[in-house]
């Protein structure tokens, strides 16, 4: 094993080549990961369900398979997480709701079996805001989520032990779903990055099988995933679309002009840095504002709505760029006395509405010296204009990820 690789933090690329080239032990590197999640998780809440036996058994046959020449790619042998929204096949899947403690689906997600094919290690099941229903993931029946880099503020939700998880570098990727931004909120809260794709792109076949769902959340629900950068999402990304390997979305879908949001719900000078960074990049500005008013939980038009926005929008612009938080992430006895939704969503929802795809990257920090987010949005199938520009602007600037200093 090399020592200089940092097995809580290192890229994904990174941790890969080592496990394909024999110079990482997959047992080794589960071993390592589940050991911090029996030293954090106490305070982080991130888990709900651990599953330790099953990730040795198969980090054990990833090593076996590797060995044997059998390598599947840049995930085989990769501990990752699923939020407990996803079905997985003997092992409970809760919701983080009362009523479904005890639940235990027989058939994996779909987002499950591709991680499985893939060779992904899966290390647990991540805790959220009861049944996905609020945005500070301190309401679960599992208690609540502690954001990893202040104990005194929340994570964000409804994805927050995800957020939490990949922040704390207890794995190193979760699948979530984000329905009104409950993927990139967190993410932008707890310093890392979440991809959520154009709306159909990733399966949503077994979040919550067999139960009840409001037709509006279905048309708003978006599976997303959550790394610690843009390469890491990108990889991820491409396993789970089953994108040929060596095909990076980001290279094949370079940024050319970005829309700068003007209407945006947030008084962010982070925000006005970023996009000077952006234009520094080279990378052309055209100032814009954003039909936000027409996003909301009535789904009646939202057909009509979804195929006209990108004429409308994204005519001469390749992505578009606006804070992903409204505020600050807030104290958690402010949260909880403000409800479910303190953490505003003003900033996600459009997103999630007229089904764009859109990532959130770290991009400064408040006054608390917490993370905020950065979000990059493209039309219909742009996945790879704002992978690509995630990825440049995480190169170009110093806000790549750095580990909580309690965390290390």
């Amino acid at each position: 094993m090399i020592e200089r690789l940092d097995l809580s933090f290192a890229s994904i690329a990174d941790i890969g080549a080592e496990i394909r080239d024999g110079q990482l032990s997959p047992v080794a590197l589960a071993d390592h990961c589940l050991h911090r999640i029996e030293a954090l998780n106490p305070t982080l809440n991130a888990f709900i369900t651990v599953t330790a036996e099953l990730a040795r058994e198969q980090a054990r046959k990833a090593e076996i398979d590797i060995r044997a020449g059998h390598w599947r790619g840049p995930l085989h042998g990769v501990p990752v997480a699923v939020k407990d929204f996803y079905d997985t096949a003997g092992i409970r899947t809760t919701a983080g709701f009362e009523h479904f403690r005890n639940r235990v689906p027989s058939q994996d997600a779909e987002m499950v079996v591709r991680l499985r094919n893939a060779g992904a290690v899966l290390i647990g099941k991540t805790n959220m805001h009861k049944l996905g229903m609020g945005t500070t993931s301190l309401d679960s029946d599992f208690g609540p989520v502690v954001n990893p880099r202040s104990a005194s503020h929340v994570a964000g939700g409804s994805s927050g032990g995800s957020a939490a998880a990949v922040a704390a570098g207890l794995c190193f990727a979760t699948v979530d779903t984000d329905a009104i931004g409950s993927g990139r909120l967190p993410a932008a809260s707890c310093g890392v990055t979440c991809h959520k794709p154009t709306f159909g792109v990733l399966s949503t076949a077994g979040i919550l099988a067999g139960e009840k769902a409001d037709p509006a959340i279905l048309l708003l629900s978006h599976p997303c995933v959550t790394a610690r950068s843009a390469e890491d999402v990108t990889l991820v990304f491409s396993v789970l679309t089953n994108a040929p390997q060596g095909d990076s979305f980001r290279d094949r879908c370079p940024v050319r002009r970005v829309g700068a949001v003007t209407n945006f719900a947030a008084s962010d000078a982070a925000f006005d840095a970023a996009i000077v960074s952006i234009a520094a990049m080279g990378i052309g500005r055209l100032e814009l504002r954003l039909p936000f008013e027409r996003a909301s939980f009535d789904v009646s038009t939202i057909e009509d709505d979804r195929a006209t926005i990108d004429a409308a929008i994204f005519g001469d612009i390749d992505a578009i760029a606006l804070p992903t938080l409204t505020a600050p992430a807030p104290e958690v006895n402010e949260a909880r006395a403000r409800g479910d939704t303190a953490v505003s969503a003003n900033n996600t929802f459009f997103c999630n509405y007229y089904g764009l795809p859109a990532i959130s990257v770290p991009c400064g920090v408040d006054i608390n010296g917490l993370p905020l987010g950065l979000q990059f949005v493209g039309p219909h199938g742009g996945d790879g204009h704002v992978l690509s520009l995630a990825h440049a602007y995480q190169q170009a600037t110093e806000w790549r990820y750095i580990p909580p200093q309690s965390m290390k």
